[in-house]
């Protein structure tokens, strides 16, 4: 976890529902040097022995930011869930599709949502977030890949749907607002969670749950994505892949709803927590 005002979070570890080990004595941020320097390994030991010893804090009403610093690249993946796809009208891919978001977009997990200017169609969508553990291309396998995944977090891909499908050109478009990457509240190791193929999700909009989804409808589960990826480009300690979401999108409904300034999303994903987002405005 990263705890702390905006620019200031500092790096910790969750020790219980509401208890986190402070480690910024430890490391600086959990960014590309903690990641590819085998920082997970190497605070494992001291974050044990300060659990053991009563050494936590409580978070209490403490901003939670993203899990993660600012990270190289944010890789989206598109029309991954079989049932979404569906929902969209359009085919299964037969490859991942692949987007990017800029980096800038990442925020804290119950920060505000904000409505860029003139948007018409801004979107929802929980996702499984999947870190990169250290650089690496052209792995050999979907085993070498599982070995290269630093941890999962939960993620809202907000999106611009005018901008991204009306606007011409690439996805990016509709990607990439000020706070269009929510992430957190924490980042789990892989040995954390029983099955990252078989993990509950679901989102709602003021109360009203509008996606319900599992992450065993994947087309293309995490492992044969992050595989995937590296055989096109290299991927860097702490990067981000977004992995798609579920039916239930403001685009799929009929008619199509799409978020207003005051609107709350709360979502969550089994084993890795909940966030909730207020959408504000545009400035």
């Amino acid at each position: 976890m990263r705890i702390g005002a905006p620019g200031a979070e500092k790096p910790a570890v969750r020790a219980g529902e509401n208890d986190y080990v402070d480690v910024s004595d430890l490391v600086k941020d959990f960014d590309e040097e903690f990641f590819g320097s085998g920082g997970i390994e190497r605070i494992a030991g001291p974050v044990a022995e300060r659990i053991a010893a009563g050494d936590v804090r409580l978070i209490g009403g403490q901003r939670i930011g993203a899990p993660i610093a600012r990270p190289h690249q944010i890789l989206c993946i598109g029309l991954n869930y079989s049932d979404h796809a569906a929902e969209t009208g359009q085919a299964a891919p037969d490859e991942p599709i692949l987007f990017t978001k800029s980096p800038n977009t990442l925020v804290g997990p119950d920060d505000d949502v904000r409505l860029p200017r003139g948007s018409v169609k801004t979107d929802w969508e929980v996702e499984l977030g999947i870190v990169i553990g250290r650089r690496t291309s052209y792995l050999e396998s979907v085993d070498a890949a599982a070995a290269a995944i630093a941890g999962y977090v939960l993620v809202n891909d907000v999106s611009e749907r005018a901008f991204q499908m009306e606007r011409g050109g690439q996805w990016v478009k509709g990607k990439s607002a000020e706070t269009f990457n929510p992430a957190g509240p924490w980042l789990a190791t892989p040995d954390e969670i029983p099955d990252v193929n078989d993990l509950a999700m679901w989102l709602d909009v003021n109360g009203e749950r509008r996606q319900t989804g599992n992450t065993r409808t994947m087309i293309f589960d995490p492992f044969f994505v992050v595989h995937y990826l590296s055989q096109f480009l290299v991927l860097e300690p702490g990067d981000l892949i977004n992995t798609g979401t579920p039916p239930g999108v403001g685009l799929g409904l009929k008619p199509p709803v799409y978020l207003r300034a005051g609107d709350v999303m709360t979502l969550g994903i089994e084993h890795l927590g909940s966030a909730r987002q207020q959408v504000v405005g545009p400035r």
